[in-house]
């Protein structure tokens, strides 16, 4: 990693990736403390916020995961809920997803809605849950359930 002073230098002469490391990305960290409500998983360094949408009879369940998970993929992600007598595998709403990350807090925020069945929302509830298993390329966090 190159130092700051050399980084100036080059941004005064134009070079993209140097401003790029520069600049303080104030709008999506913005972003990040505007989410509020108490999340629905944690791991070591990520926290999953979640909520559902209904829209036209098709359910959806909006997540925000603030940490260290960081992608970009046109492939897709799939949420896993796992509870005692069950685990439902839940595919993401769009292939792409991408993160946005603040260099200010040096955390990242990644939205992704997942489709879900009617006859599953249930599964949804805190105590019937175990955890949650977010998967994406080749990256899986492993949340457990906050039993607030």
């Amino acid at each position: 990693m190159q130092s700051s002073w050399i980084d100036r230098i080059r941004a005064a002469f134009g070079h993209m990736k140097s401003m790029e490391r520069l600049h303080v990305d104030t709008y999506t960290e913005e972003k990040i403390n505007e989410i509020t409500g108490v999340p629905l998983g944690f791991s070591d360094r990520n926290l999953l916020y979640a909520r559902t949408n209904e829209l036209v009879g098709y359910h959806y369940l909006e997540t925000v995961i603030i940490g260290d998970f960081h992608i970009k993929t046109v492939k897709g992600a799939t949420l896993t809920l796992v509870g005692d007598d069950f685990e439902v595998t839940l595919p993401s709403e769009m292939d792409e997803v991408e993160s946005d990350y603040s260099n200010v807090s040096n955390r990242s925020m990644t939205k992704v809605d997942f489709e879900i069945d009617e006859a599953d929302l249930d599964k949804l509830k805190v105590s019937r849950l175990k955890g949650l298993v977010l998967t994406a390329k080749k990256r899986k966090v492993e949340f457990k359930v906050t039993k607030d």
